[in-house]
């Protein structure tokens, strides 16, 4: 199977939402929104954090107070810096104007970085009662979000509910030649967690397969532990330690993946399997 990583930059405005049409706005006759855009437009080559870089989408705001890429483009300094407030205020506007092209990003800023998991299970099930096509990927291009909502119902304590979200979107991706980089992972925990142990393992191996990880590795060793396999506990721990320390694991710039791991679990673990 084909294995595609999807390279996005969350916060880059080149990348996060693709840059507007202007001209489309003048072929449909909406003047203010075609100023606005252009004036937006202007903010290419300035700092997030300058500003120049607000003082223009304050303008195209002013010139067309209903079009929401100003909106958008003026929060993400805003989250960048912290100021989730003001954050809220203007991706929620943005979202108000245009919900189609701005709840998956709401949404997935709601899982990752607030843990408003509740918050991002509507704006994804919102999103997904609007459209008629596929609801597409986190802003990093990590996960589909339909496993990102997977993944905010285990968190909530719905974990039956995430195996199906999640086994049944892997199966679309199948069928799309596409496999998220820690899909199969998430569902092998989620089937340890729940005493699946047969399917953890078989989850666990195809996510070998697709993107060996240090954390594929160490939830495969408890899985193994849970079996009273303690041979192939311990050398499933050695092989995480192994690929952790070759800096194959779990990673994101902005914060910590669910079911992350660390060099200090797995080498808890080992003093564990040593003493049997």
């Amino acid at each position: 199977m084909k294995y595609l990583t999807l390279v996005l930059i969350l916060f880059s405005v080149s990348t996060v939402m693709a840059q507007p049409n202007c001209e489309a706005f003048k072929y449909y006759g909406d003047t203010e929104k075609y100023e606005a855009c252009k004036k937006a437009m202007e903010i290419k080559g300035h700092y997030q954090f300058s500003k120049a870089y607000q003082t223009i989408l304050d303008e195209a705001i002013t010139i067309d107070p209903t079009y929401d890429y100003p909106y958008w483009a003026k929060s993400i300094a805003y989250l960048k810096s912290g100021d989730f407030v003001t954050w809220k205020k203007l991706i929620d506007k943005a979202v108000e104007l245009n919900p189609i092209g701005h709840l998956g990003y709401r949404g997935w800023c709601r899982y990752q970085f607030f843990r408003d998991y509740r918050g991002a299970i509507n704006d994804i099930e919102q999103l997904d009662s609007l459209v008629d096509y596929d609801i597409g990927h986190s802003q990093n291009g990590t996960y589909h979000l339909n496993i990102a909502k997977g993944l905010c119902y285990k968190a909530i304590g719905e974990k039956q509910k995430a195996i199906k979200i999640i086994a049944d979107q892997i199966k679309r991706n199948k069928e799309g030649n596409f496999v998220g980089a820690y899909d199969y992972l998430h569902l092998g925990v989620l089937y340890f967690e729940t005493e699946n142990f047969e399917k953890a393992i078989e989850m666990f191996t195809k996510q070998a397969e697709t993107n060996d990880l240090a954390e594929n590795h160490y939830y495969l060793a408890l899985t193994y532990r849970k079996l009273d396999r303690l041979t192939e506990f311990k050398s499933s721990l050695e092989t995480a330690k192994e690929r952790y320390v070759g800096g194959r694991r779990m990673s994101d710039p902005y914060s910590n993946p669910m079911d992350k791991i660390y060099l200090e679990d797995i080498e808890n673990a080992l003093t564990l399997a040593n003493m049997n």
